[in-house]
């Protein structure tokens, strides 16, 4: 009786977060980026049932956990605190085009949960935290030079050309800045925190992350 429960309130999710809409985009589309949706079951798995100790970040708009996958990869998980049921179609719409963004300097969205309350957000996983902790709170085992700072700037230029001129749909960020600047395991710049886009220009001509 409980399992039946489970699956409807599900079910009921899926349908209520865009979980079809957003199947039939991906089924329309054979040459494009291909996203997972994953079941929470398995999320609720790799973040120990979203457990304190597994918190990445908390803001505003939600909470960031780290996970690990059954293949041992692991993932940021991005859980928002409300959803705004008036603006289901456009953020799907704006996953699908996240989806899309395939660059070395930015953060890749792996894929979604919509059988949940709120959607959640699956990203790849960064290793070395932000670019501001590295600034305002240096480590002595790994001080950022000078030259690094330089190649870490060059590498935002890098993402935002991309985003700006090489889009599918010109994106623009709109809240950069050194918390969202994370650092893989390279010392790499990787730009997040993109959420989902806040709003589309009347004409369609760009989105606004």
């Amino acid at each position: 009786m409980k399992k039946r429960r489970d699956k409807k309130r599900k079910e009921y999710f899926f349908k209520r977060n865009g979980g079809f809409l957003l199947q039939r985009k991906l089924s329309s589309n054979d040459g494009s980026e291909k996203i997972k949706l994953f079941n929470s079951k398995e999320l609720e798995k790799a973040t120990y049932h979203y457990h304190e100790d597994h918190i990445l970040d908390q803001g505003g708009q939600g909470t960031a956990y780290k996970g690990m996958l059954s293949d041992g990869r692991i993932i940021a998980v991005k859980k928002s605190k409300v959803v705004d049921e008036g603006r289901v179609e456009q953020f799907i719409n704006e996953v699908f085009i996240l989806s899309q963004i395939v660059h070395r300097n930015i953060v890749k969205l792996l894929g979604c949960c919509l059988e949940t309350d709120v959607p959640l957000l699956i990203y790849e996983f960064i290793l070395n935290g932000t670019l501001s902790q590295h600034i305002h709170d240096p480590t002595e085992e790994f001080p950022l030079s000078w030259e690094m700072h330089f190649r870490i700037a060059t590498e935002v230029a890098k993402a935002f050309s991309y985003l700006h001129y090489a889009a599918s749909i010109p994106i623009y960020h709109r809240d950069m800045k050194s918390t969202n600047i994370l650092l893989d395991d390279k010392y790499k710049a990787k730009v997040s925190n993109f959420g989902t886009l806040t709003s589309i220009d009347v004409d369609n001509t760009h989105l606004t992350a």
